[in-house]
């Protein structure tokens, strides 16, 4: 992981749009609000969960961001013929952009990131959805984007207190236009976004692998992507058999 941070430390930015399941260390202009919703669809051995999220981001400055998500957790359950509705894990979200190297056609630059989660959802042992319990995670996010391509890096840990969910998170992810920039914004592009979690105190290990699309036309953008695990190594969480990602954002 450290050399490919040292390495490739590259991300996807307004070239290539906001990335679908990653994060971008590049940011919109002061004052700035953007609101957003990504939906997943997971299903698994257990049965299938879906998170609707209400994300509203604000810029306070060209380099800081401060956002608040808040999911609504619909699921069933049916080896354990449970169902049901709830609010999720509601989280605060905060980054720092403090390093940036502009380029002809071309930039990097590397965010400090933090994602304080109440844990005001039931305790349905739903990582990244519904865990009912406080979780704390730090990251650094870096990345370069030129017109021609993007390539995204994020290394972080959550830690979960109360719980035995501590994960260290590391995300690798490409992205490739399909069009050529234009003004007014539209353009076509394609992800490949590769997902690592490490459990360490239960001991478990995820590799998934995301292929979406992505459209932008001025302010709105929508987006697809379709998730599925390329190594589990699971003790107690249920396995994936995929996750489906439809998401919308526009930009105020």
């Amino acid at each position: 992981m450290l050399l490919i941070i040292g390495g490739i430390n590259i991300q996807k930015g307004s070239a290539q749009g906001p990335p679908i399941t990653a994060d971008k260390p590049v940011m919109l202009g002061e004052g700035t609000k953007l609101v957003k919703s990504l939906t997943e669809i997971r299903n698994t051995e257990r049965g299938t969960v879906t998170s609707i999220p209400l994300m509203v981001h604000y810029l306070p400055s060209s380099n800081s961001l401060i956002g608040v998500h808040i999911p609504y957790v619909n699921y069933s359950f049916d080896q354990l013929n449970e169902s049901g509705s709830t609010i999720g894990d509601i989280s605060i979200l905060g980054k720092y952009q403090f390093y940036r190297k502009d380029q002809m056609g071309k930039t990097f630059r590397i965010v400090a990131k933090t994602l304080q989660t109440i844990g005001t959802g039931d305790p349905l042992g739903i990582d990244g959805m519904s865990l009912g319990t406080y979780q704390s995670y730090q990251g650094f996010v870096a990345g370069y984007e030129s017109l021609k391509y993007g390539i995204s890096n994020e290394l972080g840990y959550n830690l979960v207190p109360d719980g035995t969910r501590d994960e260290i998170r590391y995300k690798l992810g490409f992205g490739l236009p399909l069009m050529k920039p234009s003004y007014p914004v539209n353009k076509v592009n394609l992800y490949f976004e590769y997902q690592s979690m490490w459990f360490v105190e239960d001991e478990e290990y995820m590799l998934l692998y995301a292929q979406g699309v992505q459209y932008a036309k001025n302010r709105v953008t929508v987006e697809a992507a379709i998730q599925f695990p390329l190594i589990q190594e699971l003790k107690v969480s249920p396995e994936l058999n995929f996750s489906l990602y439809l998401g919308a954002r526009i930009i105020i």
